[in-house]
This record gives C-alpha cells, structure tokens and sequence, in this order.
C-alpha cells in the first residue's frame, strides 16, 4: 500500500500486461518506451539481492523487501499508512484488523 506520490518511486515490469485497463507498465500513456534499454534505465529501482544491508522496518525493525521502503507490508496495512514514506492513508480507529 502506497500513495500516489511514491506510485512513480516503484519498479515496472518489463513485460506489458495483455489486460491494458489499469496497467501500470503499458506503452500507452507514457509507461513504458518501445526499445527501452532496461539495464540502463532501472538500476535505482531494480531489486539486488546482493546488497549488504537491507531496509529496516521502522517499527517492528524486519527486514524490508521493497526497494525504497521504510515499513514493512504487515506494519503499514495494520497502521494504515504508505509503505515508503509513511503518510497516513486510512483511518483504522473504527477497523477490526488481525495479522492471519
């Protein structure tokens, strides 16, 4: 979960999706260029397992996957809060939430 700000920091796939309504990765509507060379254009979004220290959670200090993040996906949806920058998105006062 993320808000639309960091919508533009994630990563794209570097197939097109065939269903086109939504997709974030198509060629229409300025997503993806025809003949784009991957390899020089998404280095800083690219996921490198080989990295020396990965991202902690902020809040329950796990090990965060997404590059870019700050919270893990447990900590954000059970907050209610954007993953990378921690902007609040819902109000989970009134939810009742559990972690299975």
């Amino acid at each position: 979960m993320v808000c639309e700000k960091c919508e533009k920091k994630l990563g794209k796939v570097i197939t097109p999706d065939t269903w086109k309504s939504g997709a974030r990765n198509t060629t229409e509507g300025g997503g993806r260029k025809v003949g784009e060379n991957k390899l020089l254009t998404a280095k800083k979004s690219r996921f490198n397992p080989y990295q020396k220290t990965f991202e902690q959670c902020r809040i329950c200090k796990q090990k965060v996957h997404q590059v870019g993040s700050h919270y893990c996906q447990p900590c954000a949806y059970s907050k209610g809060i954007c993953a990378m920058c921690g902007k609040k998105l819902i109000e989970t006062k009134n939810y009742k939430q559990s972690s299975t």
